[in-house]
């Protein structure tokens, strides 16, 4: 691999932990990978509705712009929207890295 990351591979987030809370949420948190700012993604969803998402770090403003603009929409629809997105020289993004984690959750029913 190169100075860029382009396996695709390389980017996917490391997930560590998947559970069912006691409440029915639906509880994941995921390392970002592909150099992005943020060190944590953290997403509650329930009936395929996202209910919430926290990041830790990354760009503050962006990251709570993102986390309240995709709380209500289904996990496909908010995926679909931030696929792809790459910050500055980087592959991926910290949207891209929460599509990937929605990705996760959708196929790991």
């Amino acid at each position: 691999m190169g100075f860029f990351a382009d396996d695709n591979d390389s980017v996917e987030p490391i997930i560590l932990n998947d559970e069912i809370l006691d409440n029915g949420l639906r509880y994941v948190r995921a390392v970002p990978q592909g150099g992005v700012c943020s060190q944590m993604i953290e997403v509650a969803v329930k009936d395929g509705v996202i209910d919430g998402v926290r990041y830790t770090g990354g760009c503050n403003g962006n990251t709570k712009g993102i986390a309240a603009l995709v709380q209500g929409m289904t996990l496909s629809d908010a995926a679909q929207r931030m696929e792809g997105i790459a910050c500055g020289m980087n592959t991926t993004s910290c949207p891209d890295q929460l599509s990937r984690v929605l990705k996760y959750i959708l196929n790991k029913k």
